[in-house]
């Protein structure tokens, strides 16, 4: 398996962040969501190094294979984690594609590490730039939401996240977006998370302000967000990051839910070539048997 060293943990311990390393060409890097790894990514992993794409993605410490350390769940700490992952596989004109709290790193690095490495950034379903809602930004979630994720990991982390699936994915009674077996997997990949550290990443991408660093970003940006989304709503995410970042082109994915890297996979691996410049059409078997 593939480890990128990450420096150290507060106890001296070694941190080691699990990547998978897939195709030949122009480099772009998956940084996951919450409380996935980078599993969730399969869709853009099975199709987007087909197309010219050295496709890079990575598990966040306390997530996956990556090393489980007790702290170090802040965005500073993110970015950190992101810049070794660039320096040691010598990564030059990047395209950084950020999901949900992913987004964060990509904020957060832009502005701690100058942008160092990077061509493009895109952020889908993005927790950028502010999630909770306070006087100056009554666009965010009140902050009682919030306090039940953390009440409901704590209580029965397990049924939590069976509950979470269903919202991310946009389930619902006449909603089938997704097949159980697809939600049974992504319990399987969540739980394979820390409790301590599914719970810290609450509480930095819920109280984090990527306001200023969004203002540092001054290359080609992407922002992608469905209509529907329940976990970060359009009105909170997508809107606001578009706001921050007037020459970005922004898509709207009208009744996509959170999860739309699953139930919108070709959509979006579409416009993620378009992006890079690799436009091809992904909704047709490109390997012939």
């Amino acid at each position: 398996m593939n480890f990128i060293k990450a420096g150290t943990d507060s106890q001296g311990h070694p941190v080691e962040l699990f990547y998978q390393d897939l195709g030949q060409g122009s480099p772009l890097v998956l940084i996951h969501g919450w409380p996935l790894d980078s599993q969730s990514w399969e869709h853009q992993l099975l199709e987007l190094p087909r197309h010219g794409l050295r496709v890079i993605a990575y598990d966040r410490r306390g997530f996956g294979k990556s090393s489980k350390p007790w702290d170090g769940y802040d965005y500073d700490t993110f970015a950190d984690d992101l810049k070794a992952v660039l320096e040691e596989l010598d990564l030059q004109n990047v395209t950084l594609v950020g999901f949900s709290m992913g987004g964060g790193e990509i904020a957060r690095y832009m502005s701690r590490h100058n942008g160092a490495r990077v061509a493009k950034v895109a952020f889908v379903s993005a927790v950028t730039p502010f999630m909770i809602k306070t006087d100056d930004n009554p666009s965010g979630v009140d902050k009682s939401t919030f306090d039940e994720m953390v009440d409901g990991v704590k209580k029965d982390r397990a049924d939590f996240l069976s509950d979470f699936g269903k919202k991310f994915f946009g389930v619902g009674v006449l909603d089938h977006s997704v097949s159980q077996a697809t939600l049974d997997w992504t319990q399987s990949i969540a739980l394979q998370a820390t409790a301590k550290a599914t719970l810290d990443c609450i509480y930095a991408f819920a109280a984090t302000d990527f306001r200023q660093d969004l203002a540092t970003i001054k290359v080609p940006a992407l922002v992608i967000h469905g209509t529907s989304d329940k976990i970060v709503p359009i009105e909170t995410g997508g809107e606001q990051t578009a706001k921050l970042l007037p020459q970005a082109q922004f898509l709207e994915y009208d009744g996509a839910p959170h999860g739309l890297n699953v139930t919108e996979k070709d959509r979006l691996n579409q416009d993620l070539l378009a992006f890079v410049g690799q436009s091809v059409n992904v909704a047709t078997p490109s390997a012939a048997y």
